[in-house]
């Protein structure tokens, strides 16, 4: 993977030496360093605590790990960071600074907060801090997407799998498991939101999605960054996939013609996979919550990525009912699959915790 620094690593000793060690460990692991950060694959961006900025992704497929110099911690450190990852768009927030001795925080939008113990060797530190950097540095992104006006007029206004998503997105509001989306058109500066319209085309970052088999092919699936208690029209928040496009890297959907589509759920891509694999599931949920005793992912690859489905199907291929089970993907959450909606709420219902695990 090839990265870049971005932003004044030279302000001060604590950014120098973060800046020196990243480049030691990803050189170690032959990451290709390069100086345009509209290039690399995954940048290291410097985030003023005081006016966080988004670095502005040219591409989609751009991982950013955010670098933010701050004082010592004085209450919860996830508290303190959340704010600063979400305004810097980061896949990955390193919040720390150098006082007593180096110490850092490691921030991920699942509200994973990991601490980077201070070590006499900084070698090892920094090899500490690589291994939250290995599942973005090593992962490819699926997120653009190709939308073909091309959806039968029949299915225009959904069908009675469309209307069941929607009953199902309701009562998982109503069980507090479908948090609303951040706003960034409130957070981020107009010109930044303006840019984040352009890149991605969403109005917000939120969690958790649904999707359900149409046919031996296709699928329905919730949208990206919106408030999925709410979702309810097709071809806008609502989405007929129709396969993954390896020559474009990209999922393709079918749309009414003149629709204004948002963007698939970024987990789209996993769920063709699982869905191809396994034309005996009939319906998928995914939520940022847990079920005790489920078998996980050993790696928290990011949503989104081929890696991260690679290791759902293998989960699933080990599962003696792989049509009606429920996996865990590590520091994240849980997606569950089953005949339909109906039996996979009734399946999690009383069973579910909120807080999701973080090792």
């Amino acid at each position: 993977m090839k990265y870049a620094f971005d932003g004044d690593f030279q302000s001060s000793s604590w950014l120098r030496m973060m800046r020196g060690g990243l480049q030691d460990v990803m050189d170690a692991h032959e990451h290709e360093s390069i100086t345009q950060s509209d290039e690399a694959e995954l940048v290291f961006h410097v985030v003023d605590a005081d006016r966080p900025r988004p670095f502005r992704r040219q591409s989609k497929a751009v991982f950013v790990v955010g670098v933010a110099e701050v004082a010592p911690v004085s209450e919860s450190p996830l508290n303190q960071a959340y704010p600063l990852l979400l305004r810097s768009l980061s896949n990955l927030l390193v919040y720390g600074g150098p006082d007593p001795e180096r110490w850092a925080y490691l921030v991920t939008p699942e509200l994973g907060c990991y601490p980077a113990e201070a070590t006499e060797d900084p070698d090892q530190w920094f090899r500490t801090i690589y291994e939250r950097i290995a599942p973005l540095a090593t992962s490819r992104l699926v997120i653009d997407n190709v939308f073909d006006e091309d959806l039968p007029p029949d299915l225009a206004e959904g069908t009675a799998v469309t209307d069941q998503m929607r009953h199902a997105s309701r009562t998982l509001a109503a069980w507090n498991l479908f948090p609303t989306p951040y706003p960034l058109s409130e957070m981020l500066s107009p010109a930044d939101y303006r840019h984040l319209q352009y890149v991605f085309s969403i109005g917000g970052i939120s969690y958790g999605n649904l999707s359900a088999r149409h046919d031996r092919h296709r699928f329905w699936m919730s949208a990206s960054g919106v408030d999925k208690g709410k979702i309810g029209t097709v071809s806008r928040d609502i989405l007929l996939v129709k396969g993954y496009d390896a020559a474009a890297n990209a999922m393709r959907l079918s749309v009414s013609p003149g629709s204004q589509p948002l963007r698939v759920s970024v987990d789209a891509v996993e769920h063709w996979g699982i869905y191809e694999a396994h034309p005996e599931i009939g319906a998928m949920i995914h939520i940022h919550a847990w079920v005790e005793g489920i078998p996980h992912t050993s790696v928290n690859y990011p949503c989104g990525t081929v890696e991260m489905g690679q290791a759902m199907a293998t989960l699933l291929d080990q599962d003696p009912h792989p049509e009606r089970t429920i996996i865990g993907l590590r520091n994240h959450g849980i997606t569950a699959t089953g005949p339909d909606f109906m039996d996979i709420l009734a399946r999690l219902e009383g069973h579910v915790r909120t807080q999701v695990p973080m090792s």
